[in-house]
This record gives structure tokens, C-alpha cells and sequence, in this order.
């Protein structure tokens, strides 16, 4: 069963229950994914790949509106985002640990000969690649801003 198959038995699953939070959440994975599907040229189908990305963007969106609201103390909406983005979150790949990710992305800067700070965007580019789905960008650019300045 692929992600928008488990999405579209969820809600089912979620109606039933009448989980009215669990239900919001899953029904904006799915719009997102129709949204994805009707674009300009998109594919008759939505990849497992194309369907992380969304629910990582939607995640992100969650995690930054929260702070919005946490910062201007509307506590309600904050805990609403917050609750929404868990839901989402169970539907990504487990995250890499740092250590992971360090030790991965040292290999690639063995790999690609970096030197130094200069060469970021040539070890960003081949560290997004291969650690897509499985760590936030933010974390790698982090990783791999520190690696290169210890050159």
C-alpha cells in the first residue's frame, strides 16, 4: 500500500471515529496531493517520493505557524497547529539521527574532495540528494556548515 492509499484509508478509518482532529490533518494531506496531482505537467500518479515532500512541506508549515501563534500567544491555535503537524509527522520516514547524518555527509565531502566553506554548495547538493526524506535541510545545511569549517 503506497502513501495515498494509507492517507485515503486513514481518513476512512478517522471518519469512522469521528477523530475530527486526526480527520483535518489527513484531509489537508490529501488536498495538498490533489493540488500536487492537478499542476501544469504533473504525473498521472503521486510518487512515495513527490508524497514525502508535500507532507514534509506541510509539516514545516505547521511547525512555523505554531511559532507564530506561540509567539503572539494564541495558545488555542498554537496547540491546534502543533497537534495537526504530529498527525502529519507519522507519515514520514524516521529522521536520522545527527550522528548519522554527520557521518554520511563526512563520507561525502571525502567523496567529492571538498576543501573548505567554499565548496558548501557542491556538498549541500549531493547531502540533499541522498539524504532527502530522511533528514530536514535545515539540519543538513547545519552538519555540513560545521564539517566544512573544521577543514
Amino acid at each position: 500500500m503506497n502513501l495515498v492509499e494509507q492517507i485515503n484509508a486513514d481518513i476512512k478509518s478517522a471518519m469512522l471515529a469521528k477523530d475530527k482532529e486526526t480527520l483535518e490533518a489527513l484531509r489537508a494531506i490529501k488536498a495538498a496531493f490533489m493540488v500536487a496531482l492537478t499542476e501544469k505537467g504533473a504525473a498521472h500518479e503521486l510518487s512515495n517520493e513527490a508524497a514525502i515532500k508535500i507532507i514534509q512541506k506541510l509539516v514545516k508549515q505547521r511547525k512555523d505557524s505554531a511559532a507564530i501563534y506561540e509567539q503572539n500567544g494564541r495558545m488555542e491555535l498554537f496547540e491546534k497547529e502543533m497537534s495537526e503537524a504530529l498527525v502529519i509527522e507519522k507519515y514520514l520516514p524516521a529522521q536520522l539521527a545527527v550522528e548519522e547524518i554527520e557521518a554520511q555527509i563526512k563520507t561525502l565531502i571525502v567523496q567529492l574532495g571538498a576543501k573548505g566553506p567554499q565548496d558548501m554548495g557542491k556538498v549541500m547538493g549531493a547531502a540533499s540528494k541522498q539524504l532527502a526524506g530522511k533528514a530536514e535541510g535545515k539540519v543538513i545545511s547545519q552538519v555540513v556548515k560545521e564539517l566544512l569549517a573544521a577543514l
